[in-house]
């Protein structure tokens, strides 16, 4: 596939998610004004969408069309990863003052609201899940994987060890399991979403698990290289806050070099994860590629 046939999907996915997240937000009439201002300030910051548009990518993928249960399970994973975002950038977190390229939500609001902005994009996640997918068994599925991936044994635990990993000297076991739970799991969560959308069989569900977490966990190498060698304004959020924080990260255990390598590397096992899909995979093989030579 040529790269601008390539690119011009990922926008018309992304813009369609977009579309999406506004639908169902401007549907939510009981909603406090004043918090649904900052949803939407918050939705509607922008942000490369990668996680929702997997979800569609794999839906497709699996049953040659984005259904209806795929797309709102694209907006409730990028609901997810948002929440998560707002609280990162929070002072007792991160403390971050930008994000996709503008004030963080604390900053543009205020901490409190910020707090119960990220709240209200989590629970609304999984609303939507309980009462828009149109068959039950798939609505159960689709909120345990959303659960697992993001709770206290998926993105919640590797956030807790991030933290707690803070000037402290790491090592490749620290490293994978933070970066595994933290990012990767979120991927893989995103692949299985749209997999068990499009009713994916035992086999392929077993090699887009794969795919989604090597591609989750090369993200999270190419952010953490990022973070050293990009600017603030050209990828949108503070860059050397891992360095100044002594986060545990690739190039602090494992150097830049051996970082891109290995980043490299699992590029190459999640294109190998896609065999069996032939030639219909291929959006999600160059995908692979084009998240490890990412510049924001």
């Amino acid at each position: 596939m040529q790269e601008a046939n390539f690119n011009s999907q990922l926008r018309g996915k992304a813009q369609f998610v977009n579309d999406t997240l506004r639908q169902l937000l401007a549907q939510q009439a009981q909603i406090d004004k004043d918090l649904k201002k900052a949803l939407s300030y918050t939705l509607e910051a922008g942000g490369k969408r990668i996680r929702p548009v997997l979800v569609l990518l794999c839906c497709e993928l699996v049953s040659k069309q984005v259904n209806h249960n795929a797309e709102i399970a694209a907006a409730a994973i990028e609901m997810v990863h948002t929440y998560s975002l707002v609280h990162d950038d929070l002072p007792a977190m991160d403390n971050d003052d930008l994000r996709r390229g503008i004030p963080t939500c604390h900053k543009a609001f205020d901490e409190a609201t910020a707090i119960l902005v990220g709240d209200a994009l989590l629970t609304l996640a999984f609303e939507i899940l309980s009462k828009e997918i149109d068959e039950p068994a798939v609505a159960v599925s689709l909120i345990c994987q959303l659960a697992e991936s993001a709770g206290p044994a998926g993105m919640i635990a590797g956030q807790m060890l991030d933290l707690k990993a803070e000037n402290r000297k790491g090592n490749k076991e620290l490293l994978e399991y933070i970066h595994i739970n933290k990012t990767a799991k979120m991927f893989k969560c995103a692949a299985l979403m749209g997999a068990i959308a499009g009713r994916a069989t035992d086999e392929q569900l077993k090699a887009l698990c794969e795919y989604g977490l090597a591609i989750g966990l090369g993200f999270q190498i190419a952010d953490d290289i990022l973070d050293i060698s990009g600017n603030s304004a050209h990828i949108g959020k503070t860059t050397g806050k891992d360095e100044r924080s002594a986060k545990c990260t690739y190039p602090a255990v494992f150097g830049m070099e051996k970082s891109m390598q290995r980043a490299k590397e699992l590029a190459d096992e999640a294109v190998a994860a896609l065999e069996l899909f032939g030639s219909k995979a291929d959006i999600l093989r160059q995908l692979a590629i084009a998240l490890l030579k990412r510049t924001k």
